[in-house]
């Protein structure tokens, strides 16, 4: 297919990203069927977000030939890693995007919007303010949180890049002292860094993991306290 036509590359790009969008919102109509016992429904919403998929591929291949493989057999070891690299490209210009961008242009519009326009509409029905202001300052904080998630996958793809070129990886190891020491959940990669805390969750500033209380749980995935793990940064030369 000849993309030369900007509309016909927009227009994959958008069908694309809504064929994805249905696959995960299936995927979450799939589980909240099964927690609810319908069996039969939550099937077919896994039914349907397989297929989902399999739409979305095929515009991606229309997006990126350059990644369809019709016999991997027939590719030499430097085409392979060529095919390899473009996907780490790709990958890394998305999580860049996602970490130095759209998530921050996210969570400056979300706490713009709680500031602004919202508060008059607030200001009229107390109740329904309260929600969405808790909705904001939630949205607000879980992008801000998702910034450092994003810069560390980013960081995951580039190394990966790199070892295909034969480029060992920096040394890491955790930071030695408490006060500055960061810790990565191993479900979603949400960074708790003891500078910042984790306020909305009533950590305060400064309070070192082992300080955390035990039922406190990533504010991203809900997972608990003994999911993370030291996170490993690389180590000055």
């Amino acid at each position: 297919m000849d993309l030369s036509n900007s509309n016909t590359a927009k227009n994959l790009e958008a069908a694309f990203g809504g064929e994805s969008m249905a696959n995960r919102k299936y995927l979450f109509f799939a589980e909240v069927t099964r927690q609810l016992g319908m069996t039969e429904l939550s099937k077919l919403f896994r039914e349907t977000a397989n297929q989902e998929t399999e739409h979305a591929f095929a515009h991606f291949r229309l997006m990126h030939p350059e990644l369809v493989i019709a016999d991997s057999s027939k590719l030499t070891e430097e085409e392979k890693k060529a095919i390899a690299a473009r996907c780490l490209e790709l990958a890394i210009e998305g999580e860049t995007y996602e970490y130095t961008t759209m998530y921050p242009d996210f969570t400056e519009q979300a706490r713009s919007d709680r500031d602004s326009k919202a508060v008059a509409e607030f200001e009229s029905q107390e109740a329904e303010s309260r929600e969405h202001a808790q909705i904001f300052r939630k949205a607000a904080h879980n992008f801000g949180l998702l910034t450092p998630i994003e810069h560390h996958h980013a960081n995951q793809y580039t190394e990966a890049l790199q070892a295909l070129g034969g480029v060992a990886p920096a040394t890491k190891a955790p930071g030695s002292e408490p006060a500055t020491q960061k810790w990565i959940c191993r479900q979603c990669s949400m960074i708790y860094d003891p500078v910042t805390g984790d306020p909305d969750s009533g950590i305060a500033p400064g309070t070192p993991f082992a300080e955390i209380p035990e039922d406190w749980y990533c504010p991203i995935c809900g997972a608990t306290k003994k999911t993370f793990i030291p996170y490993q940064e690389p180590v000055a030369a």
